[in-house]
């Protein structure tokens, strides 16, 4: 055998391979080295984009909310919310307090009339992610079952079972009356046919949709000077429930 006919072939080979791993490593470098926050994309020509729609939410709250602002959002983002936003936020990835959990769930899935009741105790405004709007269906509509689940883990009052979207695509009825689902679709679906909100205001809904941020109207101003760290007088009751 000769081994000189070999060589040239080995170090083709090597080369190949060699060029295929430098591709994949710039590759990977690119997709670790991208914002967790701001989206790559492609418009209907192929074109790159850039999502850019958390990040200005969280501007958005930092330049346009008081400083002692309260947001109320799933704990997902309130790590976001305090270190992009600069805003409080009722809860995040930290929150180990189950029950704490609970009632924001419960905030969340109770109908606007319940719901209110508690949130403008604790908070000033709300964040929620409808990132469907652009493709993205890992969004609060997506987790609302789990939100429904951890609240009436705590709570007896809530139903997960009757929180839930059925075959056709269909919210249920408690879904289509809970918080949340209103905050979501308002103004964005006619066919869900959310009529006009009575205890939150609009004031902010992202480029793409992905993100809406609505005024708590009618905020406990007793609550809002309660110090922070413990649940305000005015939730005893409800907390009592649990």
């Amino acid at each position: 055998m000769n081994l000189t006919k070999t060589k040239p072939k080995k170090l083709l080979l090597s080369k190949s391979r060699a060029s295929k791993f430098l591709e994949h490593c710039e590759t990977l470098a690119e997709h670790l080295s991208e914002p967790q926050i701001i989206l790559r994309g492609s418009d209907h020509s192929g074109n790159t984009v850039l999502i850019d729609d958390f990040r200005e939410s969280y501007f958005w709250l930092r330049d346009n909310t008081p400083e002692d602002a309260r947001i109320m959002a799933w704990w997902d983002y309130g790590y976001q919310i305090t270190g992009i936003g600069n805003r409080t936020s009722i809860a995040d990835g930290n929150t180990w307090n189950h029950e704490h959990i609970a009632l924001l769930g419960r905030c969340l899935v109770s109908n606007e009339e319940e719901g209110h009741k508690l949130i403008r105790h604790l908070a000033d405004y709300m964040l929620i992610w409808t990132t469907r709007y652009a493709g993205m269906y890992g969004d609060d509509l997506a987790k609302s079952p789990h939100m429904a689940r951890i609240a009436g883990s705590v709570y007896s009052d809530i139903k997960p079972s009757k929180f839930y979207i059925d075959q056709m695509g269909q919210p249920s009825r408690m879904m289509r009356e809970s918080v949340l689902f209103k905050l979501h679709y308002y103004k964005l679906d006619p066919t869900m046919k959310v009529k006009q909100l009575k205890h939150f205001k609009e004031v902010h809904t992202t480029k793409n949709r992905m993100v809406r941020i609505y005024k708590v109207l009618n905020v406990s101003k007793p609550s809002k000077r309660h110090p922070f760290g413990s649940y305000p007088p005015a939730l005893k009751s409800m907390l009592d429930k649990a």
